[in-house]
């Protein structure tokens, strides 16, 4: 695939609350929530992510890692700590401007794309949120994913990985200060993701992703937080983390067999 690269700069957009310049891109504090049955998903998440930065989110399942994903754009709510994204804190008055700047791409792209066609379900974000020049940004965005060739076409008809470089281009078109990706590589064959790997180094948005796919965030993520029980139990680089037999075993997870760090 070819390197198109994607500045995240707004061709134009609606009222847009400014951001606070010497911010991070992410700033938790003390994150904390339960599941209305009870079930205490997140104990208190304390992380932060400057501009730029890619980071993993670690974790076996059931650790709080997707729980803790859609905090970061409002989609769960209402327990205790806080989050802000450059500055400016995610709260229900806030939630619009919050939902633009934190694009928020999930595991099965069929949740995402939902509109006759690609050019539509691309444009959809755009609209919601009162952006303008709505056909430049869709034809940037499936430029940036090397998917405009499609734009008339139905997502049902395109192959998993052209889907979720749909649901990613979904995004991209509403400027994100921040991608969030749920398991990006999940059920894809290796093709599909070597490509979606090379789209993903192109971007230059400020990334989060949680993956199960260990080989994945060290190729993507030069940084990870690792999760377990709802509380970050390793902060720091991917390959030092990935390196550490001892803590993956501790937190059940393992590299696949016969992968080399070296």
């Amino acid at each position: 695939m070819v390197s198109r690269g994607w500045t995240g700069q707004p061709g134009g957009s609606a009222t847009i609350v400014p951001e606070t310049v010497a911010a991070p891109a992410l700033e938790v504090s003390k994150l904390a929530f339960a599941y209305p049955d009870g079930h205490q998903a997140l104990f208190g998440v304390d992380l932060r992510v400057d501009r730029g930065e890619r980071v993993a989110v670690l974790g076996p399942n059931g650790a709080g890692k997707t729980t803790f994903a859609l905090h970061l754009n409002g989609v769960l709510g209402g327990g205790s700590g806080s989050i802000s994204i450059a500055g400016l804190e995610v709260r229900k008055q806030n939630l619009r401007e919050i939902r633009r700047r934190v694009g928020l791409v999930f595991q099965d792209p069929d949740d995402q794309l939902f509109c006759p066609t690609v050019a539509e379900d691309v444009a959809f974000g755009p609209r919601n949120f009162g952006l303008s020049d709505v056909d430049a940004r869709v034809l940037k965005a499936l430029s940036a994913v090397g998917m405009e060739s499609v734009a008339d076409r139905s997502p049902l008809h395109l192959s998993g990985g052209q889907r979720r470089r749909v649901a990613l281009a979904s995004v991209l078109a509403c400027s994100p200060e921040i991608l969030v990706l749920d398991e990006p590589s999940a059920n894809l064959e290796p093709v599909a993701r070597r490509e979606l790997a090379e789209l993903l180094l192109s971007l230059a948005p400020t990334m989060l992703m949680v993956t199960h796919d260990l080989p994945f965030a060290l190729q993507i993520c030069p940084r990870s937080v690792l999760i377990d029980d709802g509380v970050v139990v390793a902060d720091g680089p991917t390959r030092e983390i990935l390196a550490d037999s001892a803590l993956l075993s501790r937190h059940r997870l393992e590299l696949p067999y016969g992968f080399r760090l070296d």
